[in-house]
């Protein structure tokens, strides 16, 4: 009986000991995906926001805005950043909805939706330094 008490004990501790170590390597993980996420999102709405006439362009990036949006949907959140994941998650709706503004030759509509997404990264990347970490830089 004192064995398996201890037994339980000891793996009791261990799995305690890797979730501690393995906690902060999840949620560096999740913050390097997020900061990529980012990083190319921003680099195709400057691209876009340079070429706004070219539909063609803007097709390709509203394809590429959409697969990330899926990814980031689907992507494994810690739980010591599932609070500022939904942030994430809009910043890239407001992209995609950016691109998609573009493509329908409305460029008013792509500075305004684009600036909404900026303003979204910048919530996001403030509930990230208030739960304790900070995005790469990448």
């Amino acid at each position: 009986m004192q064995r398996n008490t201890s037994r339980r004990a000891m793996c009791g501790g261990i799995a305690v000991a890797v979730l501690v170590w393995w906690g902060p390597a999840w949620a560096g993980s999740y913050l390097n995906r997020a900061a990529l996420l980012i990083l190319e999102s921003r680099a195709e709405a400057d691209i876009l926001r340079k070429h706004l006439s070219d539909q063609e362009l803007a097709r390709v990036v509203l394809e590429i805005c959409e697969g990330r949006l899926e990814a980031a949907r689907g992507m494994f959140v810690p739980p010591e950043v599932r609070l500022a994941h939904p942030h994430l998650v809009i910043m890239l709706e407001r992209y995609a909805l950016a691109a998609d503004a573009a493509v329908r030759g409305k460029p008013e509509n792509f500075l305004s939706i684009e600036r909404e997404a900026r303003d979204e990264e910048q919530i996001f990347r403030s509930i990230v330094k208030q739960l304790g970490w900070d995005l790469p830089n990448l």
